[in-house]
């Protein structure tokens, strides 16, 4: 949904088309893959049925069960992309933050690796559930923080300084970890937090799409109905005016990334309860899928526009995406190559939306 900052004045259909547009992308993905995945149903009988011609593909289409078409709309499929979900979405939360205020973060994917290993490690040393909850977010928040300060500090640019917290972040987490995986007891009440259970029905869902909810809904609230979100669009809009208008940026700036980090710390937590294990390997490239859900649901990178239900719709869509492509039998290679190219057709709509917004 993409949505001006508050000083923009933005007619009442472009608002409709803002919100309403993500949803459309989704159905988009949606049809193209359970059309493909027809085809490939109905393919795959003609070739086991020796079947050719439009008169064999007739007979394959009646013969064929269509497992795939199946597979991809039932309602074991849909709650496990809702559950894939969640680690994307939660993080594209603190994204959309950073992206709205004009700012960049490249170094979630580590930061959700490190975040994850600290956990597990804390759970081996016996500390409860609650207080790994905690110090595992917190640490998200502090190199969030850290971040924050270095961009605001010293004034430099966030692709730089969240770069080189990609480094940092990923080499402590290889040393904490000792370069190995960091197993926990799978007894932990943790474990539950991503459990599957009752495939044939969308209810029960894992208790992590209900945090992913509620976490949405309360940055909803944040970013549009207090001064601090209100002060986010400004400063992504146009930052000298902000400052000009009494916004301390350099303190809201360490907020944005700071905050933004502890939804980094959550995601790193709902990794390790998904995986039941600390991967310092893990989560690479994972800042990519967050941004590229960010710009999808109509967030714009040069800043001032954006919403938290578009970047979920777009986090819904990248991970329909992998899970269509999965299911069509595509190498992993393939939807490496799809998700890039969704990518830059998603920058590619942003530049478009700006130049059509300056054109108006």
């Amino acid at each position: 949904m993409a949505s001006s900052s508050p000083a923009t004045s933005v007619s009442p259909l472009k608002k409709v088309l803002g919100v309403l547009g993500p949803f459309f992308g989704l159905l988009l993905v949606v049809l193209i893959f359970t059309t493909m995945l027809g085809l490939k149903d109905v393919a795959d009988q003609m070739g086991k049925d020796n079947l050719h011609g439009w008169s064999g593909w007739a007979r394959a289409a009646r013969a064929s069960g269509f497992d795939g078409f199946q597979a991809f709309v039932s309602v074991a499929n849909i709650k496990t992309v809702l559950a894939q979900t969640v680690i994307v979405s939660i993080g594209a939360l603190g994204m959309t933050m950073i992206i709205v205020s004009g700012g960049i973060d490249l170094s979630v994917g580590s930061v959700v690796a490190l975040t994850s290993v600290l956990g597990a490690l804390l759970l081996n040393q016996g500390y409860s559930a609650g207080m790994v909850i905690l110090l595992t977010v917190l640490a998200g928040g502090l190199a969030g923080l850290t971040n924050g300060a270095l961009i605001a500090g010293l004034r430099l640019m966030p692709f730089i300084v969240t770069l080189g917290m990609m480094g940092v972040a990923r080499g402590l987490a290889k040393w904490f970890a000792g370069n190995q995986t960091v197993n926990y007891p799978i007894e932990s009440t943790l474990s539950g937090l991503m459990k599957m259970e009752d495939l044939d029905h969308l209810f029960p869902l894992p208790h992590g799409v209900w945090v992913a909810a509620g976490l949405a809904v309360i940055l909803a609230l944040v970013m549009r109905q207090t001064v601090f979100g209100r002060y986010i669009f400004a400063i992504g809009s146009n930052e000298a005016t902000a400052r000009l208008c009494g916004i301390r940026v350099p303190l809201q700036k360490v907020l944005i990334y700071a905050l933004a980090g502890l939804f980094f710390g959550c995601a790193g937590l709902m990794q390790l309860t998904r995986l039941t294990q600390g991967d310092p390997s893990g989560a690479l490239g994972l800042e990519l899928d967050m941004i590229a859900a960010v710009v999808i649901g109509g967030a714009s990178l040069n800043g001032g526009s954006g919403s938290v239900l578009g970047s979920m719709v777009g986090a819904f869509i990248m991970q329909t995406l992998r899970n269509g492509s999965s299911l069509m039998n595509w190498p992993t290679c393939t939807q490496e190559i799809i998700i890039g190219i969704v990518i830059i057709l998603a920058v590619g709509l942003d530049r478009l939306r700006q130049a059509r917004a300056r054109a108006g």
